[in-house]
């Protein structure tokens, strides 16, 4: 305000001198002039102090209410504890009332989409639902001095996860929402290699688990043999464009070694240790790290995702994707309370609360700096999914049709409509027909 105001004096002030210039004639002209600037300098003046005195009661005056929090079920009592944290430290929000209710990240999402209005002020999601609350207007920008902060201390994968068409919607708190390897180790002998891991497992008379008809698990073959499936959304969340390249000669590659896995007799397909029986290796998450310890005992073990051998003689690397918890705020009428809300959202995601979630249950932070405490990288789990998300991307923006097109694919593969032993021709047309759909979703 101050350089607005300055720069309006200068340019009365030369637009009288240049007046004046011109000669007595244009006194009449100049007096005019001065007195229109005098008095525009009263009310630019005037126009400065009520926006100091607006600013100074927005700095002291954050008014009162009600912020509901919606987090996943096992972080009530910790977000509970952090945000009494929160309240001592800023006493200049007690006006407010602050409410956690256990809402899981794979629910938030639908419940703010059916109504903002009656949605949490903020809340926890999962990062492939960013598009649709972006589009339904359930996020509010990320206010600007704490975007800095996020795109600064944040890896860049919970960066691009937390951002739609450039702006920056959510607050990153983890990058944990990968996938790898759990096995038995005194059945598998060499992790290295989904060959390996397949001979041991049928050898032993033990299951290999991979939730081969999820688009989110398939990717790792996909992605691995080098094919491309992603979407382009603009500024309002709406899908734009799909780049996808499974219809080629890497995608017939990974949807073959899919159904030859399939065909294998220690195959089972699922990704949640508490449904496998008799399991030996098992591809799946953070979330099931405990489950897999109490299942596997002395034998726990954990690896990045094996390589596996195309039919066309060459070794590939399973990739996949990389996935963020966010949380998000609500946009709100009230200045004040959305001050608030984005203040407790920059603290709960912030470095010293994210390694305090680690400790207490576990999530891997996306803060850099707690990424590199003893704590975390001694995790085993951890460390498995730290070296598996060197090989994948980020997930992005996917319509829900994605997810269960995605589905459809492998099933056909575990009912037998798709064979191990089927013509490149049938693979190439299956996937020809899956990219097509995969297309039209961003028409």
């Amino acid at each position: 305000m101050k350089k607005k105001l300055v720069s309006v004096l200068l340019t009365a002030a030369m637009s009288a001198t240049l007046l004046a210039g011109c000669g007595e004639t244009a006194a009449e002209t100049v007096a005019d002039t001065a007195t229109d600037v005098a008095q525009t300098a009263t009310d630019v003046a005037e126009t400065a102090q009520e926006v100091v005195d607006e600013a100074a009661e927005e700095i002291t005056d954050y008014g009162s209410g009600d912020i509901k929090i919606w987090v996943a079920d096992n972080v009530v009592d910790f977000t509970n504890e952090q945000i009494k944290v929160f309240q001592d430290a800023h006493p200049e929000f007690s006006g407010y009332t602050f409410t956690v209710e256990a809402v899981g990240e794979g629910d938030a999402a639908g419940n703010m989409i059916t109504d903002v209005e009656a949605g949490a002020d903020i809340y926890a999601f999962a990062q492939d639902q960013i598009a649709r609350l972006v589009t339904a207007g359930a996020l509010e920008v990320v206010e600007d001095s704490n975007a800095e902060v996020v795109k600064a201390e944040n890896d860049a994968g919970a960066v691009g996860a937390a951002t739609v068409g450039g702006t920056l919607y959510a607050y990153p708190i983890t990058s944990d929402n990968g996938y790898f390897l759990y096995y038995d180790k005194s059945v598998v002998t060499d992790p290295s290699t989904l060959e390996g891991i397949i001979a041991d497992c049928e050898a032993a008379g033990k299951n290999f688990y991979f939730e081969i008809n999820s688009g989110w698990y398939q990717t790792a073959f996909f992605f691995g043999a080098g094919a491309e499936l992603t979407y382009e959304t603009d500024d309002a969340g709406n899908f734009t464009k799909c780049n996808s390249t499974y219809a080629s000669d890497a995608g017939v590659i990974a949807l073959k070694k899919i159904a030859e896995i399939a065909s294998s007799k220690s195959f089972q397909n699922g990704s949640a240790i508490s449904n496998a029986t008799n399991c030996a290796a098992i591809v799946d998450g953070t979330w099931d790290a405990q489950a897999a310890k109490d299942m596997f005992g002395d034998n726990y073990a954990c690896a990045k995702l094996p390589t596996f051998q195309g039919a066309d003689g060459k070794t590939y690397q399973m990739s996949g994707f990389g996935g963020f918890k966010l949380l998000g705020v609500k946009p709100q009428e009230d200045d004040g309370k959305l001050a608030v809300c984005d203040a407790l959202a920059a603290f709960l995601s912030s470095e010293e609360v994210q390694l305090a979630r680690y400790n207490a249950v576990g999530w891997g932070p996306s803060n850099i700096k707690a990424q590199q405490s003893d704590a975390v990288k001694a995790d085993e789990a951890l460390s498995a999914l730290a070296e598996q998300l060197q090989y994948t991307i980020p997930q992005g923006q996917y319509p829900g049709d994605y997810w269960s097109l995605a589905t459809s694919l492998g099933d056909s593969i575990i009912s037998g409509e798709i064979k191990a032993d089927a013509s490149d021709d049938d693979f190439m047309k299956a996937l020809t027909d899956f990219q097509t759909t995969c297309e039209g979703y961003a028409q």
